[in-house]
């Protein structure tokens, strides 16, 4: 069985549909802060759990034949994480070390873990490789990075076999509308837009059009959900060949004008947009390198075109379930 770690979020959702859809058996492990049950496939084992809870996860790893882990447990609000660092660090570093332990523990040797860009921080080359210097800005990204390079510690001491996914911006939602984008706060640009032009919201702050991008507001490398799903898909079966860190993304950016304009396109609607200062910390364009992906993974994203991705996302808008 497969154990995915935040298997009611997001990306987990979507992942753990996907390694069922592979025939594999899962348990989807989750402590409902911000994750749904409704969003967890019918045909996987849920279990209530908390990584900070050392002896829930024990009880996990002795009750169910766990063979490898797929990791995405973590708080992932950048202007919380600045906030309140030590929440992001007792939940996304201490826990990971929890999970680590139960891991060993029950003799179970291969993780892949959800990293993110937020490692690299401001961008010193575009488009951004494996090897790009690491320096995040907030302590969302520190955490990341910290776990990082555990697995790597872990790797060189016990024989961890392990693979980390750096995703850019995740976005999409599955192509029949079942599963999507559920965040509360919302923060991420794609909904914050098919939300203004359900009309659920007043309107979207476009934070800063002076950049030096093509129209003025900030690029990033918008990378469908059920792309990275399949990423990780493909990493479990090379964690006995390949063991470090890949990016994750389409290569291609796109602005807060474009993904605007694309959404306006999808809809039929105009979307009502307000001008806002800068926000720190934002650099003006972020774009991966996913050559070394397709090289070790065989990973080449399906969705390449932003309005096709914007599309399932307005699928899920419109049709909401959680």
């Amino acid at each position: 069985m497969i154990l995915v770690t935040g298997g009611a979020g997001y990306i987990g959702s979507h992942t753990v549909r996907r390694l069922l859809d592979d025939g594999r058996q899962v348990v989807a492990a989750d402590n409902l802060i911000y994750g749904h049950r409704q969003a967890v496939d019918a045909r996987a084992v849920f279990v209530h759990a908390d990584l900070a809870d050392k002896y829930s996860l024990q009880r996990l790893f002795a009750t169910y034949p766990i063979e490898a882990v797929v990791h995405f447990a973590a708080f992932a609000y950048v202007g919380e994480s600045m906030a309140e660092p030590e929440k992001y660090y007792l939940n996304n570093v201490a826990g990971s070390l929890n999970l680590l332990a139960a891991m060993r523990a029950a003799g179970v040797g291969k993780i892949v873990f959800s990293s993110s860009c937020a490692t690299f921080g401001e961008p010193a080359y575009l488009p951004i490789d494996e090897s790009h210097p690491q320096n995040p800005l907030n302590p969302y990204g520190r955490s990341k990075l910290a776990v990082e390079k555990i697995l790597a510690d872990y790797h060189r001491a016990y024989g961890l076999k392990y693979i980390a996914l750096r995703y850019f911006n995740a976005a999409g939602a599955a192509a029949d509308g079942s599963l999507g984008e559920s965040h509360r706060p919302e923060t991420h640009l794609i909904p914050l837009v098919l939300q203004a032009l359900a009309g659920r919201d007043k309107s979207v702050k476009i934070f800063g059009n002076d950049y030096d991008t093509q129209d003025g507001t900030c690029v990033r490398d918008y990378v469908h959900v059920e792309d990275l799903a399949e990423a990780h898909r493909l990493a479990l079966e090379k964690t006995d060949v390949f063991c470090g860190c890949l990016n994750l993304g389409t290569g291609v950016g796109a602005s807060v004008k474009e993904i605007i304009a694309a959404a306006e396109e999808v809809t039929g609607r105009l979307c009502p947009t307000e001008y806002a200062p800068r926000r720190p910390g934002d650099p003006a364009r972020l774009t991966a390198d996913n050559k070394k992906a397709a090289q070790v993974l065989g990973w080449r994203p399906r969705y390449t075109d932003i309005g096709e991705i914007i599309r399932t996302a307005w699928n899920w808008e419109t049709n909401r379930k959680y």
